[in-house]
């Protein structure tokens, strides 16, 4: 406590008043000072003297000969403090004043920050902040506590399974009083007191201001100079800057991805730097488990199925784990119209989305329902620019300490795309100063596609993390898996193409293109590697290698198709609109890039819709400039 000087006792008109002072229960004997006066209560008597307390844990001895009377147990009076002796004691003399001044000193506890409890391990803390997650355990009831520098669990028993505290809420800001000790490696607080603060107007300024600070984006320096990404920076920062502040809000995070190459290279880098912040935050190794999850798509849209199991695996571990609704990250998938009804699922639940994508996009659809949309149709920019380019620079913003892991990435994002941007030299360089030539980042891409396709719906995080080399992988395990993962790839496309090829159907369109036709439902292995896109695309780069013309490859099952082309400017999304509108009946939808898409229909209309729709492609002007994009994003 800070005191005035020692006044004196005049009482003269005009005169300086005595100050008493009345020090809240809570106060320590750090709050006294010698020849100062208080009130006190007696709480014991004896034959030479009385104990008062000044507060509940200050105590002290007015000796019988500095007593002016007689005290019970409970009678109130005013005293002096004498002397503070060297084991701790207090002494007091008993305090006769006619006329005084009683100023009441609040208790202001030291409030320890979060990030400071390793050295506190052991010894009475307070804390301040928002409860951000309860979770009630067969023990005591688990209070996530956010201040301005980080998160930390406290638990407070109360009775094994029994809610400790059920007047406190998520969202609540509160005191808490414990104990911080180690457990399992973190540090947890034992709670021992926890309150809600009612006028904390100031705190939760200073926390949101804390949390802007750091939810920010970090500042890294793009790993190549190219103007797509200038573009793209300050979209990318807002994207990062969101993901920081919903693992500093202690906020679910769930990454949903295309299962293909350039969706790995997307998601596998924006998982790892979550997990290495959650880390940070946490300064805990478990709790990446818990916060963030990478969930595989097999279609490139959110489909209905997806979002209808992540609802109710979010809905179930709010209910039976205390956590907040996740935040939805989408990546290499969301942009187009397809993801609509699963967006709007999501914003029954006032779920938060962000999407990075380089499909062609329909942002009047779902720009309403995102709260970041990163793609760079949106900037001038094409397909050119890979998902997992631009998610390697995002896994950065969010946690820098990862770029070395990540210089190769981007190239492995790009074969497997096939872009032709001319960045491409420069990644490509860039891998080759870690160790990798073209050859070995191709077979980390083909690798990457060949295990999504047997893990299916799973995410099969530590594999991935080996073959793509990331997250301190053995190297000659890295090197050795994807060899061995791409060699059987090759060898499986072989086997696929020399099925199918005897069946491909090929004649020339009206403008000059050569069309190639195949039933990749009766004509291909199915439930194998490659999948009919995929076996559309190896089928179409055969043929692509044989002739010099222009080249359309269409792939068709009862109710599908996918679409390749070289040299051949197809506008597929425009193609999808006019064959909604023209065949009537035809149930058409789909989407994809200017050059590589796919198209779904009514099984019994499929002779109508292809037939359209070849019209449309032999209507379509040649471009011998134009590439051929990857078919990895339509595999289904």
């Amino acid at each position: 406590m800070s005191t005035p000087a020692e006044s004196d006792d005049r009482t003269d008109e005009g005169a300086e008043l005595p100050t008493v002072y009345d020090l809240a229960p809570e106060h320590t004997t750090e709050a006294v000072e010698a020849g100062e006066r208080y009130h006190a209560t007696v709480n014991g008597v004896v034959e030479y003297g009385v104990f008062v307390d000044i507060a509940d844990d200050v105590s002290g001895l007015v000796h019988e000969s500095n007593l002016d009377g007689e005290y019970a147990v409970g009678d109130d009076l005013l005293v002096r403090l004498d002397e503070i002796r060297p084991n701790g004691d207090l002494g007091f003399d008993e305090a006769t004043i006619d006329d005084y001044e009683t100023v009441t000193v609040e208790y202001e506890p030291e409030i320890t920050a979060t990030d400071d409890l390793e050295a506190a391990v052991g010894e009475d803390v307070t804390l301040d902040g928002e409860i951000v997650g309860i979770e009630q355990t067969g023990g005591p009831t688990v209070f996530t506590l956010r201040d301005a520098s980080s998160v930390v669990d406290c638990a407070a028993f109360e009775a094994a399974g029994v809610r400790a505290y059920p007047e406190i809420s998520v969202g609540d800001l509160v005191r808490i009083e414990g104990t911080p000790e180690r457990r399992e490696g973190a540090i947890q607080v034992e709670v021992s007191d926890l309150a809600a603060l009612d006028d904390a107007a100031d705190l939760r300024e200073r926390l949101d201001n804390a949390l802007d600070e750091r939810a920010a984006a970090r500042d890294v320096t793009p790993l190549i100079e190219w103007d797509a990404l200038d573009k793209l920076w300050d979209d990318l920062e807002a994207v990062a800057a969101r993901l920081r502040r919903a693992v500093l809000e202690n906020r679910p995070i769930r990454i949903r991805h295309h299962a293909d190459g350039d969706g790995m290279c997307a998601s596998i880098p924006v998982q790892l730097a979550l997990s290495r912040f959650i880390e940070d935050v946490h300064g805990d190794a478990s709790a990446p488990r818990h916060l963030v999850k990478r969930l595989p798509s097999k279609a490139p849209f959110y489909e209905m199925e997806d979002v209808t199991r992540d609802l109710n695996f979010a809905l179930g571990d709010r209910d039976r784990h205390g956590q907040r609704l996740p935040l939805v990250a989408m990546l290499d998938n969301g942009s187009t119209e397809e993801d609509v009804p699963a967006y709007e699922a999501l914003a029954q639940y006032d779920i938060p989305i962000v999407a990075v994508d380089h499909h062609h996009p329909d942002p009047d659809a779902v720009d309403g329902l995102l709260d970041e949309h990163v793609n760079p149709y949106l900037r001038g920019e094409d397909y050119g620019v890979t998902t997992g380019m631009l998610c390697v620079e995002l896994a950065r913003m969010i946690h820098p300490e990862i770029t070395d892991e990540l210089s190769h990435v981007p190239a492995v994002a790009g074969l497997t795309d096939r872009s032709e941007a001319d960045a491409m030299a420069d990644y490509l360089a860039l891998a080759q100063e870690e160790g990798y030539d073209e050859s070995d980042l191709q077979a980390i891409g083909d690798a990457l596609d060949y295990a999504a396709h047997w893990l299916r719906y799973s995410s099969g995080d530590a594999l991935m993390t080996d073959v793509l080399g990331v997250d301190a992988a053995d190297e000659d395990r890295h090197r050795d898996l994807a060899d061995h993962l791409s060699e059987r790839a090759d060898r499986d496309t072989d086997r696929q193409l020399d099925a199918a090829m005897p069946h491909v159907e090929t004649e020339s369109l009206d403008n000059g293109a050569q069309l190639n036709r195949i039933d990749v439902e009766r004509y291909a292995r199915r439930f194998t590697y490659p999948a009919p896109g995929k076996t559309t695309g190896a089928i179409h780069d055969r043929k692509v290698a044989e002739t010099d013309s222009p080249v359309i490859t269409v792939g068709y099952g009862p109710d599908f198709a996918v679409l390749r082309s070289d040299g051949v400017r197809l506008d597929i999304p425009q193609m999808v609109e006019e064959l909604e509108e023209e065949v009537t009946g035809g149930g058409v939808s789909g989407g994809g890039h200017l050059v590589v898409g796919s198209i779904k229909f009514v099984k019994g209309m499929r002779e109508d819709v292809l037939a359209a729709l070849e019209a449309k492609m032999g209507d379509a002007e040649i471009d011998e400039e134009l590439g051929s994009a990857s078919v990895a994003g339509f595999e289904d």
